[in-house]
């Protein structure tokens, strides 16, 4: 398998109002904890190219197990909780890159190298 668990989907809601499937949990050993980019939290948007939106949680699943070898992840990295009041805005000013600049080259990146690792596991 990839090495980690889902939970979500229409049938078997993870977060309230929301059918989306999410990465439960990352199985030490497995390609997703030897990638190391996948984390638990993160909503899966589709594979292959196929959307994961209004699935049941066992059509997610299938999608998954037959995903083949060459598995392409899109992911939505669940966001940290910032430190301090809630609906601080601060100054005006921004303290440094926007979040975009650095979590779609790290998407980017992610993708690829467990891409390359399902490929160097078929050749295995």
């Amino acid at each position: 398998g990839l090495g980690f668990n889902i939970v979500g989907g229409t049938d078997q809601q993870y977060i309230s109002n929301d059918s989306s499937i999410y990465v439960s949990r990352i199985k030490k050993g497995g390609a997703a904890y030897l990638d190391g980019r996948l984390q638990e939290g993160d909503k899966i948007l589709a594979v292959n190219g196929k959307d994961l939106k209004d699935l049941r949680h066992r059509d997610a699943v299938e999608l998954f197990r037959n995903a083949g070898y060459d598995v392409s992840l899109k992911i939505q990295r669940r966001l940290q909780p910032r430190n301090g009041p809630v609906g601080h805005q601060g100054d005006g000013e921004s303290g440094g890159f926007p979040l975009a600049a650095v979590l779609v080259p790290g998407l980017a990146l992610a993708v690829t190298a467990v891409w390359i690792l399902l490929r160097y596991r078929q050749r295995m």
